[in-house]
C-alpha cells in the first residue's frame, strides 16, 4: 500500500506478466490434481477409454470400411484428440477465475492472466497426453507415420484455440446468466459428439448433410487434420480459414464482454460458489 511507485520499462513489464502467467498456469495445473503424474495419467485414461468405446462401436456396427484407408486406430485418435482438446479448452476458459474471485485481490493478478493460464494449462496437459499416447502406441503396438505431422499438430492447436474462443464468450456471459450458460455449454459439448465429425469422413457426406455440420469450427479442424495425417485423404468440404477467422471473432467478442463484465463486478457473484 505504501510502497514507492517504480517506473518500469515495457520490456520489464512484459517479463513480469509472463512470470505471473507461468505461476498462474502451474497453479491451474495443480488444481486438477496435486500429483502432476497422476493428473497426466487421468487425462490419458479418459482418451484411452473414448478410443476403446469408439473402436468397439465401429467394429460391432461394421463401420470400419467407411474410415480412411490406413491405420484405423490413428483415424479414431485423430478425431478424439481434437474433440477432447476443444471441449477441455472451452471448460478451462469458461471456468477460469473471474473479477470477483479472491485471487483478484492480489495486486499483480487480473482476469486476463487467469484466462491465459487456464488455457495454457489445458494445452499443456492435452499436449503431454497426445505425445505419450502416440509414443506408447508407436513403440508397443505398431509404428505410425504421419503425412504432415507439423500441419497436423497445427490443427490440434486450432481446435484448442477455437475451444478457448467459445469459452471466452461463455465466460463473459456467465456472471449475467450463469444457469443459461451452464446449459448452453453442456448442449454444445454434447452436440460435438456428433457435430464434430470425428465419427465419419466429411468427403463421404452428401451436400445436404454437410450443411448440418460446417457451422462447427471443430468439424473443419478434424477434417483438415485427417488430411494432414493420412496421405490418401484430401478434404474438400472443410477449410482452415473458417475456424481461424471465427475463433478470432469470438475472442474479440469475448474480450469486449469480459471487459464490460469486469467493470461491473460484484462481490456477491462469488457468494454462491
Amino acid at each position: 500500500m505504501f510502497e514507492p511507485r517504480v517506473q518500469r520499462s515495457s520490456f520489464h513489464a512484459a517479463l513480469n506478466m509472463f512470470e505471473l502467467i507461468y505461476h498462474a498456469t502451474v497453479r491451474s495445473i495443480r488444481k486438477s490434481h496435486g500429483n502432476a503424474i497422476i493428473g497426466l495419467l487421468m487425462s490419458m485414461l479418459q482418451t484411452v477409454i473414448l478410443v476403446a468405446v469408439f473402436y468397439v462401436m465401429f467394429s460391432i456396427l461394421g463401420l470400419r470400411g467407411s474410415a480412411i484407408r490406413g491405420d484405423f486406430l490413428l483415424y479414431i485418435l485423430s478425431g478424439i484428440f481434437l474433440f477432447l482438446t476443444h471441449n477441455k479448452a472451452l471448460g478451462a476458459v469458461m471456468g477460469s477465475e473471474g473479477p470477483a474471485s479472491p485471487m483478484m485481490l492480489h495486486a499483480p493478478m487480473n482476469t486476463s492472466i487467469a484466462i491465459v493460464s487456464a488455457a495454457l494449462s489445458c494445452l499443456y496437459i492435452q499436449t503431454l497426453s497426445l505425445l505419450m499416447i502416440l509414443f506408447i502406441y508407436h513403440v508397443a503396438f505398431t509404428p505410425i507415420e504421419f503425412y504432415d505431422p507439423i500441419s497436423g499438430f497445427g490443427m490440434f492447436l486450432l481446435s484448442w484455440f477455437s475451444g478457448c474462443a467459445v469459452g471466452m464468450v461463455l465466460l463473459a456471459l456467465k456472471p449475467w446468466m450463469p444457469a443459461v450458460v451452464a446449459i448452453v455449454s453442456q448442449i454444445y459439448t454434447r452436440a460435438n459428439m456428433i457435430a464434430s465429425g470425428k465419427m465419419f469422413v466429411a468427403n463421404t457426406l452428401p451436400g445436404y448433410m454437410i450443411a448440418m455440420f460446417d457451422w462447427n469450427p471443430l468439424f473443419h479442424s478434424i477434417d483438415q487434420a485427417r488430411g494432414f495425417v493420412f496421405i490418401n485423404y484430401n478434404p474438400h468440404y472443410s477449410s482452415i480459414s473458417y475456424p481461424m477467422l471465427l475463433s478470432i471473432t469470438l475472442i474479440m467478442m469475448g474480450l469486449m464482454g469480459e471487459f464490460y463484465t469486469r467493470r461491473h463486478a460484484s462481490a456477491s457473484w462469488s457468494a454462491g460458489k
